[in-house]
């Protein structure tokens, strides 16, 4: 296959903040209990979270992307659409 006729995939569901830090939480088998207890986040701030209720801020991103080996980006641009091809 060429890379000319490589299309980049399109967003089919917007996904929020909350959403965001809910499906990698759970792709890494982690519970909210569990998730709190490993970054000391309240369980009850977590659900908040989750549910959008609560904005997420840029050191909880980075205290929950170190316990879920992310970039914090990934929790806090959770849209984000790259319309440049990188160099590398």
């Amino acid at each position: 296959m060429k890379c000319k006729d490589v299309r980049p995939a399109k967003a089919r569901v917007a996904v929020s903040v909350g959403d965001s830090v809910r499906i990698v939480r759970e792709l890494q088998g982690l519970t909210q209990s569990e998730l709190a207890r490993r970054t000391k986040i309240p369980q009850s701030t977590i659900s908040a979270i989750e549910n959008d209720n609560v904005n997420l801020g840029v050191e909880r991103a980075k205290v929950l992307a170190r316990v879920l080996r992310c970039h914090p980006a990934v929790l806090v641009f959770p849209g984000w659409e790259v319309t440049k091809q990188s160099a590398a």
